[in-house]
């Protein structure tokens, strides 16, 4: 059974009312963490942080050309 708070939105988890995602949230935590680390671990921690991937909108039922997008640490 749901509590009185709960029932009342008092229960909600502080970046969901600071109006972030969790994924956000996390993003920021691990990118504090990273920093804070000493050499030569902070080095190989940022270069993990970088993401490629492709994105292919699809048009009569067939996607078209993927495009190679990169996305790295923002400061």
């Amino acid at each position: 059974m749901a509590s009185a708070a709960a029932a009342s939105g008092l229960a909600v988890p502080f970046w969901r009312s600071a109006g972030m995602t969790y994924i956000t949230y996390s993003n920021i935590c691990a990118r504090l963490v990273r920093n804070c680390l000493k050499e030569p671990h902070r080095s190989e921690a940022l270069a993990r942080e970088k993401v490629h991937f492709t994105v292919s909108k699809w048009g009569e039922g067939k996607p078209n050309k993927p495009t190679l997008r990169s996305d790295g640490a923002e400061a």
